[in-house]
């Protein structure tokens, strides 16, 4: 599966920082609606109901919160760099500044996993997070994930 099918270059951004995991997700659903479409506060509500079933931060400062959407056709990806980290409540305990939002119609089911599967071997390789904490140019954050060769190579 191609990050590139579900992450449009316009759902990358580059922000200051936030004050909070709830901010952040509100950040994530007004992208999301500005970008796909999606409701907001819908996208809001479905990231809040799942990080409440265990936190989606999974070390090395990154954040993969995900959800279900009614009414979502095809899977939508939305990427955050945050310029000063918020906590998210991290296996580690590090807090996130790298944040793949991924949202999968209601039914998904398997193509949701593998698309989660996709984003955690993209973010889990060193060199990748290394490249996107060294860029602030959106254009240039989206081709480091969408780079074949880096998620081939995990």
């Amino acid at each position: 599966m191609d990050l590139s099918s579900f992450l449009s270059a316009n759902a990358v951004r580059v922000m200051a920082g936030t004050a909070s995991k709830k901010r952040l997700f509100q950040d994530l659903g007004d992208i999301a609606q500005a970008v796909y479409g999606l409701d907001g506060d819908a996208t809001f509500d479905a990231l809040q109901e799942r990080e409440t079933l265990g936190p989606t931060g999974v070390g090395n400062g990154v954040a993969l919160p995900h959800a279900r959407l009614d009414g979502l056709e095809k899977m939508a990806g939305v990427f955050i760099r945050l310029e000063r980290p918020v906590d998210f409540d991290s296996v580690d305990r590090v807090p996130v500044d790298l944040i793949f939002a991924l949202f999968a119609p209601k039914d998904a089911g398997v193509e949701h996993l593998k698309a989660l599967a996709t984003v955690s071997r993209t973010l889990r390789e060193e060199q990748t997070r290394i490249k996107l904490r060294q860029n602030s140019d959106p254009a240039a954050l989206h081709a480091v994930l969408t780079d074949l060769r880096s998620i081939q190579a995990a």
